[in-house]
């Protein structure tokens, strides 16, 4: 009942040759130990006890090699063993790695999603308009239309920054203009005075005749 209780321990197919050498070992062993029993007669004896002895110690040699080799087979299990834990030690820190990094790119993408963004907040004509202006983009994606939405706004940008350039030069020619006006009825009023100063004496001397 034991052997059958070892038997359903060991499942290794390996072991089983060492269960048997063991087993048949054991019974040799009682066997001897019965031919030897003082109490019976030599002649009785079904078999002498140094050819079991002899046999006896024929399973022991096969025993201990047989043990041996399970004993080598377990060390090569163990290092196996130990090599497979290791390299599922290593995959789960790389899939623990890559979970880190998965979270991380996670925040990322939900922090860029919820970035306020700046072109948000550009004051770009509607869409409906821009794409009666451009109908080319009637089929661009989301991504695309803003992009040629902003790209509109900074040439519609640009052209009035040009024109209001253009304002401001003209603005400053008749500045200067105005000013070389002023200064001409400055000069043309100074003009005036001389002549009026430099009339008086006559206007004197009609006065008197009259």
């Amino acid at each position: 009942m034991a052997a059958t209780a070892i038997r359903d321990i060991v499942s290794d197919p390996s072991l089983l040759p060492v269960l048997n050498t063991a087993a048949e070992t054991r019974d040799l062993c009682h066997k001897l130990l019965s031919l030897l029993d003082p109490s019976i007669a030599p002649d009785q004896l079904s078999e002498s006890p140094h050819t079991v002895q002899k046999h006896l110690f024929a399973l022991l040699a096969q025993l201990r090699g047989q043990n041996r080799d399970a004993i080598f087979r377990v060390r090569d299990t163990k290092q196996r063993t130990a090599e497979a834990r290791q390299e599922i030690d290593r995959l789960h820190l790389q899939l623990q790695n890559l979970y880190y990094e998965q979270r991380h790119l996670t925040g990322e993408i939900a922090a860029c999603q919820s970035y306020d963004h700046k072109y948000r907040s550009l004051p770009l004509i509607p869409v409906e308009e821009f794409l009666e202006l451009h109908p080319e983009h009637r089929e661009s994606d989301e991504h695309e239309l803003m992009v040629a939405r902003i790209n509109h706004e900074h040439a519609e940008r640009e052209k009035l920054e040009q024109a209001r350039q253009e304002l401001l030069k003209r603005k400053q020619a008749l500045i200067t203009e105005n000013n070389k006006r002023k200064e001409d009825l400055a000069s043309l009023d100074q003009d005036l005075e001389k002549f009026i100063d430099a009339a008086k004496p006559i206007q004197k001397l009609f006065e008197k005749e009259y």
